[in-house]
């Protein structure tokens, strides 16, 4: 659904007089003499009126408020419409938007998409987000969105990975994504089984057509069958503060995602000391794609924020037996640069009734700094992840992708270290660095840890190559395993990636490229047990592991 925000944007055009404007978007603006007023026209689009003298009250102040707009932040009367003709006009003039301290507004299930394209301050402000009753679970709440407009790029034909410049003169730094639906990766195996995606990428360059080396093309595309360029808007756009609280869905459980969200889709952007929790989270419920849900867009940055893990609900997969449903609060779908910085979750990254906050699927350069949450998680990819001076929850690292795996000062309470993705092949074609760390396995439950865990069998194709990481370093790590069953060998490298590969007679149908290096420096274990190789040692037995003193 490539850009599909954009049938969201509100082009407002403010007229004088009595002149109506002939928008069809979904907010109508027009400036006549009497009050501000918002209200549905005749035509069932939302208007807001906004008398001559007002805007330039408005203007001169260079801000506004909710309550200008006459919503009332009684934690009762549904203020979404209020809360998007604001917004619809602060778009049309360039100016900030400020939430009242105290106030709560109230959201109902209408379907009504609150478009911001400039600073809004939620400040201390509550906001409850009413999902009993929605009209369109996949309309989001907000939307942050450019003003700039995507357009096609129709004279590329062909990428190489690593390919440094695209023949392309541009207005400016641009985002470009890459499609050819002739070519699937990500071919699903397991209980969630699927036929895989189309082939895509997504990368930033500048006016020249420069590619940013720190987000490389990461496919050979032999075909382009669609491409697209949004420019990138160079002026951070921020978002602070707002107290946010879901009143969870009661729907069936399954694979309906609710997308009642903060959906961020310009990139430059900023969302600071944000807050969300969830109530009357029930039995059973559809799953969530991520509150603050991230999208063809680059440099964003979520810091100082509280979230929420959600209960996990389970339902029929894909191959017909019962599976635990990903239900999110963050989520990165065809994202850059995007880093987490002192996040933290308002329930128990260690309580497994909850399902895991992030997932992310085609990202690059993903960052998390100073949190405190129950996962990471790259699903069908990333390129290059970094996770330092934080503490990771039940479910861990979770990960496949391509480019550098950076785990550093960071406390890791999950079955394994980093665990390679065996839904999508266990893959990483890259480096794997773990440097002063804790692993302390699953929160100190009595198992025999592995420090990297995985499956493959070698008889599914995923549509590519399968790779674990060519180099893995791990420097100053200790293993709390004070807590391990009898009897207990001490933790293994790597898990039993494939328990039928025992001897030569084993045949891979898609081999496995299999790590070539292993350097340990300063490795420790409260059980005082050394690190050995796996519990299936034949098929590690050609990679070179150095031991440094």
């Amino acid at each position: 659904m490539k850009y599909a925000i954009l049938t969201f944007l509100v082009f407002v055009a403010f007229l004088a007089a009595a002149q109506p404007t002939n928008s069809t978007t979904n907010v109508v603006i027009t400036s006549n003499k009497g009050a501000v007023r918002v209200y549905t026209d005749e035509k069932g689009q939302l208007a807001v009126n906004v008398p001559p003298a007002t805007v330039t009250r408005f203007k001169t102040a260079g801000l506004i408020r909710y309550r200008d707009f006459g919503a009332s932040g009684n934690g009762k009367t549904d203020d979404v419409d209020k809360i998007a003709a604001a917004h619809a006009f602060a778009n049309a003039h360039g100016l900030r938007v400020k939430a009242d301290d105290g106030a709560t507004y109230y959201i109902s299930g209408k379907e009504r998409t609150v478009i911001i394209q400039t600073d809004t301050d939620f400040g201390k402000a509550a906001f409850l987000i009413d999902d009993t009753d929605v009209e369109n679970r996949n309309a989001s709440v907000f939307t942050v969105s450019s003003g700039l407009k995507p357009f096609k790029l129709e004279t590329i034909t062909s990428l190489k990975r690593n390919q440094e410049k695209i023949d392309a003169s541009l207005p400016g730094p641009c985002l470009i994504t890459v499609t050819n639906t002739n070519v699937k990766h990500y071919i699903r195996f397991g209980l969630n089984q699927n036929n895989g995606s189309v082939q895509t990428d997504i990368f930033v360059v500048d006016k020249a057509g420069r590619v940013d080396k720190n987000a490389p093309i990461i496919w050979d595309f032999d075909q382009i069958t669609d491409i697209n360029v949004l420019p990138i808007d160079e002026k951070r756009l921020t978002i602070t503060g707002g107290r946010f609280t879901t009143i969870a869905n009661k729907a069936e459980s399954k694979y309906t995602y609710y997308n009642r969200n903060i959906a961020i889709r310009r990139s430059n952007v900023v969302v600071d000391g944000l807050e969300h929790r969830i109530t009357g989270e029930e039995d059973h419920g559809a799953p969530y794609s991520g509150f603050i849900n991230i999208g063809d867009c680059s440099y964003v940055t979520v810091k100082n924020a509280v979230l929420t893990g959600h209960r996990t609900y389970s339902t029929i997969g894909a191959a017909g037996k019962p599976v635990s449903m990903g239900t999110y609060d963050l989520s990165a779908n065809r994202a850059l640069n995007v880093s987490f910085v002192n996040c933290s979750q308002t329930n128990d990254i260690n309580d497994a009734t909850f399902w895991g906050i992030l997932g992310s699927n085609f990202c690059k350069n993903l960052v998390y700094d100073h949190c405190t949450l129950s996962r990471f998680d790259a699903h069908q990819g990333v390129a290059n992840a970094t996770i330092r001076n934080s503490t990771l929850g039940h479910m861990g690292i979770n990960a496949i992708g391509s480019g550098l795996l950076l785990v550093e000062n960071s406390t890791i309470r999950g079955r394994s270290i980093v665990n390679l993705r065996p839904d999508y092949g266990s893959t990483w074609q890259g480096e794997l660095v773990i440097r002063n760390c804790v692993f302390i396995p699953a929160n100190g439950k009595p198992v025999t840890a592995a420090l990297i865990s995985g499956s493959y069998s070698g008889q599914h194709d995923f549509g590519y190559t399968c790779y674990m990481p060519e180099r893995i370093t791990i420097d100053n790590l200790r293993i709390d395993d004070s807590t391990h069953p009898q009897p207990y060998q001490g933790p293994a490298l790597f898990a039993n990636f494939n328990p039928e590969m025992t001897d030569e007679t084993y045949r891979e149908k898609y081999p496995y490229v299999k790590t070539k290096e292993v350097i340990l420096k300063q490795v420790t274990t409260t059980s005082g047990k050394a690190i050995r190789i796996s519990d299936n040692p034949f098929m590690f037995k050609d990679i070179q592991v150095t031991t440094v003193p």
